[in-house]
């Protein structure tokens, strides 16, 4: 990690940042100096972070077998995220290529597409519609991987934390499908989509956490190429495995969830190249979103976003966000409060559906993990 000072010192850093803080440990410095020089800038935050702190190990708690692998051992570089995709036979291959620094690298959202193949075994990834009916309520993975009789030692869940995060979201803010609003269809605002949109594929998976509802997402955001501004797209059939499809039940076959009532269920996507506040009008024609989610938005470290919560306010419809750890958060909130001028309704929470493999080289030493914490106005 980076010294904590840098940047910020009359000198360079000298070196790698060894020198924890002693009293949060949740930043470092490169040298005895340069702690001294950041102190008056630290001690705002100091106590702040040794409470963030405090619930590392929550964060790490996950029901899978990889999950020492996954999180204390990439912490702590004893292990990488190229070497866990490498033990699997997933590194570097369709949707898990942009999941290691190699293949964040090599991908381009130019040659964004739909890719169907999980490259995992059969029984691994949630390959067709559920056996039984979802419960009322999914509550965390150990919940989500029972339903849908996936074993523990799989990894789909690096791939599924972005539909089962948004399902969160909904239950959260009361949407359902038993939410009268939402009837049969469900429209949402995705704002700032950037890795997944080389994974949109596992959004299919929101054919069966909302059964009977069309759900349609308007994906915008300046990491959607220009070229492919305004482009729809369909996902009306389950992602497969290169291993052996004719095991999986057919496209047909997959192709829609049906309920009892004949009413069936559909993922639409549409794409817009830009910020949400300069796009909102050609988003919105015939309808307004039931739910904005922001997932990993960053709020703090980019004003460009002050303009499109301005908007989200006026709109007066639920917005949920997350973000990598519980320290953006925070900051995200006190830019978010200051402009809505009152406090949020869903408050920072831990999101249950996490992505749970550890993100590499963080700025604090805080445990961060892709849509780790969930926030709400």
């Amino acid at each position: 990690m980076e010294c904590a000072a840098k940047g910020s010192g009359r000198t360079r850093c000298t070196g790698a940042a060894t020198r924890p803080c002693a009293r949060c440990g949740a930043v470092a410095y490169c040298s005895l100096s340069h702690q001294i020089e950041h102190w008056s800038s630290h001690k705002h935050e100091c106590d702040r972070l040794e409470q963030q702190m405090e619930s590392v190990h929550l964060l790490n708690d996950f029901p899978f077998t990889f999950s020492q692998e996954a999180t204390v051992q990439i912490f702590l570089k004893q292990e990488t995220r190229c070497s866990f995709l490498s033990k699997r036979g997933i590194h570097q291959k369709g949707m898990w290529m942009i999941e290691c620094r190699c293949g964040e690298s090599s991908a381009s959202f130019d040659c964004l597409r739909l890719n169907n193949s999980w490259d995992l075994p059969r029984n691994l990834y949630p390959c067709y519609a559920p056996e039984s009916q979802i419960p009322v309520q999914l509550h965390s993975w150990s919940d989500y991987y029972n339903w849908r009789c996936i074993p523990l030692d799989s990894p789909a869940a690096l791939l599924l934390h972005w539909p089962l995060t948004i399902y969160h979201a909904a239950q959260l803010v009361g949407i359902g499908t038993l939410n009268p609003e939402v009837c049969d269809k469900l429209y949402l605002h995705y704002l700032g989509p950037e890795k997944e949109l080389l994974q949109l594929d596992v959004f299919g998976e929101l054919q069966a956490l909302f059964p009977g509802v069309h759900i349609h997402i308007e994906l915008v955001g300046p990491a959607i190429p220009p070229q492919r501004d305004g482009e729809k797209i369909s996902i009306s059939r389950y992602a497969s495995s290169n291993e052996d499809q004719s095991t999986c039940k057919s496209a047909s076959e997959n192709a829609i969830l049906s309920t009892q009532s004949g009413i069936t269920s559909a993922v639409t996507l549409q794409l817009w190249h830009g910020l949400y506040h300069d796009r909102y009008r050609d988003i919105v024609k015939d309808s307004s979103p039931h739910l904005v989610i922001a997932p990993n938005g960053g709020i703090a470290a980019y004003p460009s976003w002050l303009p499109s919560i301005e908007l989200i306010e006026k709109l007066d419809v639920p917005a949920v966000f997350t973000d990598y750890c519980e320290e953006a958060c925070h900051l995200a909130a006190s830019c978010i409060e200051n402009v809505i001028n009152r406090s949020f309704r869903l408050p920072v929470q831990v999101n249950p559906f996490r992505q749970p493999i550890a993100v590499e080289d963080s700025v604090l030493l805080l445990p961060c993990y892709s849509n780790c914490f969930v926030f709400g106005m």
